[in-house]
């Protein structure tokens, strides 16, 4: 074979020459003999960082070759036009305190943007070959009412309500779909007017109970379309497995991409780095064939919620009080963030005094070693994950971080001061809009509109604005007079400090 020269993509062409190279590895299945099981919604950096990695090591230990996954975009075709002209192929740049090391992983055989190709996806959901979806859809990708369910009067969904219509009514190709939940449930039902084979969906977003909600709003979208016949098959022959998933994919920069090009030989434009931890727990609850995940690692219980709980309530609401106070405060990163004293300081307060009381906390888990761990995992100084990175979406995040503890908190008597003092500085950040150098902090939110409009006018009535709208924070905690105070002490003393 020809040198490789540093124009050359990745690609199957390229393969055998760049995985030969010093330092790299994989793929550990052979991608030309994976045939299609599993269609994935929302094929960000996330997922071809963990599950991705999960089921081609879970393929690989069992010599299975039913589980290449067919990837779906979001909106944007992107992540189609990095991937498609490599065969799927990418590589996960992992970067340790110390070291990096780099593997190329086969799992995802095409990639599809809904778009243009909603038609294939459905093919695929209802080839009786194919057993499972996922979803990384993020929590904005869910759209719910208040009360948590279906939003029908979004647009999206009302769109994607009228083609499931006119596919269940004889039409072959009713359009592209508008939602990822709604080009799932078509799929479906394309799958139960054809074979009627079982199926499992299994999301892998950061929401409570997200098999349950999915399940929720799935069986909502069928009855909104009148299916009653299908709705009576997706709670018979479908079921919805809770997981959490852990593992810190920060965005890709082009100091990684030429960081992998140097290493790999070749370009790799669906590049995506991970630290080395990574955690799946998975509820087993299948009526189909499945990737043995287990054999990569994962663990599969009878009960996700302990760990569920426990993540959200730890390790996410803790990045988000690093985000939002350490980009008040100037840092980039989240690793600059916890090396301030006082930052660390509250993210243990958060972890200790608010959050470890409300939690039962999972088989030979230790809450307080755990949330040391998470400290250490965040100051790794090669992530690079940014605060404004993990400061995006707070309307969705913050209601499923943090929210829950101080209802807990207050409930139980006790005020959550670290809790209040994490929503104060997200309050903050929407309101002074820059940090304490006067530099722009971008706010990257559905709700971004809402939330300008609500901070604006005179910072003393700021927390009382925000926490007025029902759309974020529920009734106990947005009319507790003792949290709204200490919500409102917390602004007062960030808006000094940020002037």
């Amino acid at each position: 074979m020809s040198a490789i020269t540093l124009t050359d993509r990745l690609s199957l062409a390229t393969l055998a020459a760049a995985a030969a190279r010093p330092g790299v590895s994989g793929p550990a299945a052979d991608p030309r003999s994976l045939s299609t099981g599993l269609v994935h919604f929302g094929v960000g950096a996330f997922h071809r960082a963990h599950q991705a990695v999960y089921t081609e090591d879970a393929a690989a230990a069992e010599g299975d070759t039913r589980w290449g996954i067919l990837g779906v975009t979001g909106r944007s075709a992107r992540v189609a036009d990095q991937l498609r002209p490599q065969d799927g192929l990418y590589s996960v740049l992992t970067k340790a305190a110390d070291a990096s090391s780099i593997r190329v992983i086969g799992s995802l055989r095409n990639v599809a943007y809904p778009g243009a190709d909603s038609e294939d996806v459905l093919r695929t959901l209802a080839a009786e070959s194919v057993q499972l979806a996922s979803l990384t859809i993020t929590e904005k990708g869910y759209p719910r009412t208040l009360s948590g369910g279906l939003d029908l009067e979004n647009p999206g969904v009302a769109a994607d309500v009228a083609s499931l219509q006119a596919e269940l009514g004889g039409r072959d190709f009713a359009g592209a779909a508008r939602t990822p939940l709604g080009l799932l449930v078509r799929g479906l039902a394309r799958r139960f007017a054809t074979s009627g084979a079982p199926f499992a969906v299994v999301c892998c977003d950061n929401l409570m109970s997200n098999g349950r909600v999915t399940r929720g709003l799935v069986l909502a979208l069928a009855e909104a379309a009148r299916a009653e016949a299908l709705t009576d098959w997706l709670r018979t022959s479908v079921t919805f497995p809770s997981t959490m998933v852990d593992r810190i994919v920060p965005a890709t920069t082009e100091t990684n991409r030429s960081e992998a090009e140097r290493i790999l030989g070749v370009r790799d434009e669906g590049l995506v780095v991970a630290e080395p931890f990574g955690q799946w727990v998975v509820e087993n609850s299948f009526l189909v064939p499945r990737p043995r995940w287990e054999r990569a690692g994962a663990v599969l219980t009878d009960d996700v919620g302990p760990y569920e709980v426990a993540k959200l309530r730890m390790l996410n609401a803790t990045h988000s009080l690093l985000a939002y106070l350490g980009a008040l405060r100037g840092y980039a990163t989240i690793a600059e963030a916890v090396c301030d004293e006082s930052l660390a300081g509250a993210a243990r307060g958060l972890q200790r005094e608010d959050v470890i009381p409300t939690l039962t906390p999972p088989p030979g888990l230790d809450l307080e070693e755990y949330g040391e761990t998470i400290l250490t995992r965040f100051a790794n100084p090669n992530l690079g994950h940014t605060t404004i990175q993990v400061a995006m979406d707070g309307s969705q995040k913050l209601p499923v971080r943090v929210l829950g503890t101080v209802a807990d908190r207050l409930a139980a008597g006790e005020m959550p001061h670290y809790g209040a003092l994490l929503v104060a500085a997200w309050m903050v950040f929407i309101y002074r809009g820059h940090d304490v150098n006067g530099k722009p902090l971008a706010l990257d939110d559905p709700l971004a509109v809402t939330l300008r409009e609500a901070a604006a006018g005179s910072a003393n009535g700021l927390a009382d604005r925000i926490l007025g709208l029902d759309a974020i924070f529920p009734e106990q905690v947005a009319a507790h007079d003792g949290f709204r105070r200490t919500v409102s002490s917390e602004v007062g003393r960030l808006l000094a400090e940020v002037p």
